[in-house]
């Protein structure tokens, strides 16, 4: 039967019984005379009997320095936070995540730019933020010597209340010049001692 016959009789089937009853697609490709062609699921694909098995490696796009500078970055996340303690963090944490953290990435970027690659696995972080009115969060080394210094300043302006200024030191200054990385207002009371 010819294939445009075969559609209107679907066709009208369909109208005919509002659509309640409709024949299967299978109807259009079965034929008595086997020269129809078969749908695009039933087709036979050629398949290969031969498989690898050998393994796929898993490329890290990331470079040295980035998975460097990554670790360091959650290590001062962890250090940042011990030096807030259970009173100050849950005031200030959202907003030391919005602003200072990306600007410690920054100058952790910055100051070991001229590092060699090989030279970046030697950087380590304090492990132990120093508490109650001291500035230190924490300090990056390699081979024991000071890098970078990052602390945190408690600034109470005339009528503003209380600030807690980020910044940080390098040794490329022998730690002389402050460079900021953001102000956190915290408010007109005084803030808890840090590690509180």
């Amino acid at each position: 039967m010819p294939n445009w016959i075969r559609k209107s009789l679907v066709v009208f089937v369909s109208i005919l019984t509002f659509g309640l009853i409709t024949p299967s697609p299978s109807s259009f490709y079965n034929s008595g005379n086997g020269d129809e062609k078969k749908p695009a699921d039933e087709r036979q694909l050629p398949v290969s009997t031969e498989l690898s098995l050998e393994p796929v490696a898993v490329l890290d796009e990331r470079s040295e320095r980035e998975k460097v500078v990554g670790k360091l970055m959650e290590e001062a996340e962890v250090q940042s936070y011990t030096k807030f303690g259970s009173k100050i963090k849950p005031v200030i944490e959202d907003e030391f995540k919005l602003a200072i953290l990306p600007n410690i990435e920054k100058a952790i970027n910055d100051v070991t730019s001229s590092f060699p690659d090989e030279d970046l696995s030697q950087l380590t972080i304090t492990e132990m933020p120093s508490p109650g009115t001291s500035e230190r969060i924490f300090h990056i080394l390699k081979d024991d010597q000071d890098v970078i210094r990052f602390h945190v300043r408690r600034d109470r302006p005339p009528q503003e209340g209380y600030w807690f200024n980020f910044h940080y030191h390098t040794f490329q200054d022998n730690f002389q010049n402050h460079y900021a990385l953001g102000n956190i207002y915290w408010d007109k009371n005084m803030p808890p001692r840090w590690m509180s």
